[in-house]
């Protein structure tokens, strides 16, 4: 069976790469190569920078994966040359001119989201006392706070920098929608998906459904490397 080989994950706010460990060991396992892109969440076009670099160094056909606000970094990365397919996991998917914050509005916020105000740098982070609710759920408090001490310091011009080319519009695209979300709600995610005609599997899981169900996002990623050819 003829597969894209090489996969590339990028993480969103509020956690860094290392919550991929699980999908990585998943994929190593089934042959794939894979890369794991620090995403340094200072802006848009920064992260889109860092996904080119490892797009370029690797040099023939990639599956790009984003979680969260990785979505919005893969929609404008996506546009790469050697990008078959993106895979949105829980994952914010603008178009053309649109931002995260737009779609995040387009819902009432769930009562366990913990996002707070910018600080003083135009950084924002998690409530450390919604995290677990808010973010991971379905992990252990011992994870959650691990991964909350372990949040990237996210600046939010992210939030609010627009699309200039969803790639999502000529790449194939696949989605998972986590059926517990409460950073990103399950209907933000539904709205997004079917209005680009977006493959979309769902699948039971807080925000940090990449996590706690590594097995069933990497049969998506599996499968959209295997139906993009």
């Amino acid at each position: 069976m003829s597969k894209i080989k090489n996969i590339v994950l990028v993480h969103g706010a509020f956690a860094d790469g290392s919550g991929w460990r699980g999908i990585y060991e998943i994929l190593k396992a089934n042959g794939y190569n894979v890369t794991v892109v620090h995403n340094p969440l200072t802006s848009l076009e920064d992260g889109v920078q860092a996904v080119n670099i490892a797009l370029d160094k690797i040099g023939q056909s990639i599956v790009l994966v984003g979680h969260s606000y990785g979505g919005v970094i893969i929609t404008e990365a996506g546009n790469h040359q050697n990008v078959e397919a993106l895979v949105y996991v829980a994952a914010f998917q603008p178009g053309d001119g649109e931002t995260a914050l737009q779609w995040l509005q387009t819902a009432p916020a769930a009562p366990e989201n913990g996002v707070l105000p910018a600080d003083e740098n135009g950084i924002i982070y998690y409530d450390k006392d919604k995290y677990h609710m808010g973010i991971c759920a379905d992990l252990s408090p011992e994870d959650a706070d691990f991964m909350c001490a372990s949040q990237g310091a996210f600046y939010a011009k992210g939030f609010v920098t627009s699309i200039k080319k969803a790639a999502w519009k000529s790449k194939p695209s696949y989605a998972v929608i986590a059926t517990e979300d409460k950073s990103i709600p399950p209907e933000i995610q539904e709205a997004m998906y079917k209005r680009s005609k977006t493959a979309a599997t769902y699948i039971k899981g807080s925000h940090a459904v990449y996590i706690s169900q590594p097995e069933a996002v990497a049969d998506v990623i599996i499968a959209a490397s295997v139906h993009a050819l």
